[in-house]
This record gives structure tokens, sequence and C-alpha cells, in this order.
């Protein structure tokens, strides 16, 4: 009997299945099958399975570094573009005269790539619980956190030195190339400009809070987690 179980659970189809096999295994494209393959991996070792951290080879870890480098490069790009156009133009000039929920929306679209991101990239905390998870969210969120924060120090120096250079000298001088629109041009610039680091600040805080609230709210679950564990241990040995 002792025998047949064994062989039973050696041959069981629904124990999980670790392979090796590096050509078999499709990389991550992007931030979300970088998240499903993490999920996989919680799969497995929430079950109890204890899976070595080398298991996630140098390249595999380096590939969920470089999802996450991409990831915040894509966000802040999406961010350096929109937010001129929306904050800068849109919302001052062609949109002026909306209610307040009216400038709330339209004044959120240049954000929603980094607030979604940064949702499913807080979701991660859920699943921050062996060696392999651990090591692929911390690769993870560590690309993405420096690609944004690298992001945000150039977006904040590229609006200083516009806000430097936009004396009314230069902007007349810039302004005169176009003879019949010379004053309107003048006029729009200038009342642009001391919104210039404001909104610089603002989306400069943003893309550091993306960054570092992902990690805030991973090590939050973790401690409480840690502390739960801790708790039942006491009442059980009480």
């Amino acid at each position: 009997m002792a025998r047949d179980r064994e062989s039973r659970g050696a041959n069981d189809t629904n124990a999980p299945i670790i392979t090796t096999d590096g050509g078999r295994i499709e990389r991550p494209r992007n931030l979300l099958s970088a998240i499903s393959e993490i999920q996989q991996f919680y799969v497995i070792e929430s079950k109890g399975q204890n899976i070595p951290a080398e298991f996630l080879t140098l390249e595999r870890t380096i590939d969920f570094f470089k999802i996450g480098v991409k990831s915040g490069f894509h966000e802040g790009l999406a961010l350096v573009l929109l937010f001129p156009v929306f904050h800068l133009y849109l919302l001052p000039f062609v949109f002026e005269h909306l209610d307040w929920s009216g400038q709330l929306f339209f004044g959120a679209i240049p954000y929603l790539p980094l607030i979604i991101n940064t949702a499913m990239c807080s979701y991660l905390s859920r699943y921050f619980v062996g060696n392999i998870t651990r090591k692929g969210v911390n690769s993870l969120l560590t690309g993405r956190a420096l690609s944004l924060l690298l992001k945000a120090f150039l977006v904040y120096v590229l609006y200083l030195l516009a806000d430097r250079l936009a004396t009314p000298e230069n902007v007349w001088r810039m302004a005169s190339r176009w003879v019949s629109h010379a004053r309107e041009i003048y006029e729009g610039m200038m009342t642009i400009r001391p919104h210039l680091l404001p909104l610089a600040t603002r989306s400069t805080l943003l893309m550091v809070l993306a960054a570092v609230f992902p990690y805030g709210s991973v090590y939050l679950l973790d401690c409480w987690q840690r502390y739960r564990v801790r708790r039942n241990a006491r009442r059980i040995t009480a």
C-alpha cells in the first residue's frame, strides 16, 4: 500500500511541474506578460513547493529588469508627449470654459498610462511570497523605478531650462518669425510661462510617486503577512 501511494505521488499529474528548458519558455514581452509569469511562480510557491532562487536565472532576471525599464520609459514618454498638449495648449486655450469636472477629466488623461501601470505593479504585492516571486518582483519594479526616476529628472530639467530661456526678449524674437501672428504667439507663450515650473513639479512628483508607490505597497503587505505569521505562531505555542 505504501509503495502504491509513493508510485501515485510520483506520477500525480496534478503536482506542479517546473521545467528548466529555457528554449521552451517564452520570454515575457511586456509588463502584463511579466506579471502573468510571476503569477505562475506564485501558484507553485504558494502550494509550499520550495524553489531555489537560482531557478530564476540571471538572464531571466535581466529580462524582468528590461521590461520594467521599458514600461517606465513608455509611461514617461506618454506623459512627456501628452502633458504639454493638454496642460499648455488645450486646457488654457481650447477648453478654457470647461467646468471643474471637465478640467479634471482632460487634465488626468496624460497621467492615465502612469496610473494604470502603477496600479498593475502595486497588484504584484500579493504575490511577494517566495524566492522566485520576490526575485522577479524586485527586478521588475527596480527597472521601472530607475527609468521613471531618470525620466522625472530629465523632465524637470527640461522645463526648468524652458522657463529660464523664455524671457520676453527671446519669446518675441521667436514669435516675430511669424509676422502676421507674432503678437498672438507672444501673448500665448507669455501666458504659459508662469505655469511651466508648477506643472513640471507636479509631473515630476507624480513620476516619483509612481516609482516608489509599488515598492511601498509590496513592503507594507509583506510586513503585514510576516506579522500575521508571527501572531499565529504565538497563538499556537501559547
